[in-house]
């Protein structure tokens, strides 16, 4: 196999570029490919990203990884452009990822367009995945790292504070700053948790091979969360692996230290549910 070569790419986003790295071992030969998707807070090159984009792209396949344009970070991983964050909706960067997957099967990102496409998404991004494969038949298979089961994350009387405010205030506990969520976001939630974002709908409705990984000790994401989510898929295509013990990260990073146990399983489940699903 030779060894992967990495691109960098710049698409129009819904509140500004895209960015996107592709990885590959092959750029004219078509090949399968892995969208890596990351959660709130997140860019493409957040912790585990880049390290399994890395892993896939020797095994074979098309690595993409891509921050969305609402993600507040710029191509250095800084939070530079905060006012991006403040306004990035579930379906503002619903739509980034569509770019970024018309953007691969046309050609554009500098490999041939791919033979299939697998999306795989951690926390927020989890649900993103189920939430773009939805719209998109052809993406198979899906896998989600500790997904969100419901984009709504406030009760009521913080929703009317929040719309009373105009903004609110979230931690950045790694950077320790605080970032501006403009009411606007909400407002996205409740205008589409029944449709668009309706999480739970998407995956009874997939129809595909989805892996569903979480950890029984997620702090930021309940199991029972994941649980619930776990029952809308359905028994021919769903497949659910909780890791005793695991965290949000699954023992990772930010800057990246090395693999964990927790890791290690998250890894090799994923590239076995690949191999089965997405090769041939």
């Amino acid at each position: 196999m030779a060894t992967p070569t990495l691109s960098h790419h710049h698409l129009p986003g819904a509140l500004g570029e895209i960015l996107v790295d592709v990885r590959a071992g092959s750029r004219d030969r078509p090949q399968p490919a892995v969208l890596l998707i990351h959660g709130f807070k997140g860019f493409k090159d957040y912790a585990f990203l880049p390290i399994l984009a890395e892993q896939l792209a020797r095994a074979g396949y098309v690595a993409v990884t891509a921050t969305v344009s609402g993600a507040g970070v710029d191509a250095a991983g800084d939070f530079t452009r905060i006012e991006r964050f403040t306004h990035n909706t579930y379906s503002k960067e619903l739509d980034d990822l569509h770019a970024v997957v018309a953007a691969l099967r046309a050609g554009a990102l500098g490999v041939a367009a791919p033979t299939r496409l697998a999306v795989v998404g951690h926390s927020r991004g989890g649900a993103m995945a189920l939430l773009l494969a939805g719209e998109d038949p052809a993406i198979a298979p899906v896998i989600t790292w500790a997904a969100i089961a419901r984009v709504r994350r406030h009760t009521d009387a913080e929703l009317e504070a929040w719309r009373a405010a105009g903004t609110i205030e979230v931690p950045h506990a790694r950077l320790g700053i605080r970032l501006p969520l403009a009411f606007d976001i909400a407002a996205d939630c409740l205008a589409h948790e029944n449709g668009r974002l309706d999480i739970p709908r998407a995956a009874a409705a997939l129809g595909r091979p989805w892996l569903q990984v979480h950890g029984t000790a997620d702090e930021t994401v309940p199991f029972r969360e994941a649980e619930r989510l776990a029952e809308a898929g359905d028994d021919d295509h769903h497949a659910f692996l909780a890791i005793d013990g695991a965290g949000h990260t699954f023992g990772a990073v930010h800057p990246w230290r090395g693999m964990s146990e927790h890791t290690e399983r998250l890894f090799d489940a994923t590239r076995t549910f690949l191999a089965r699903h997405l090769d041939g």
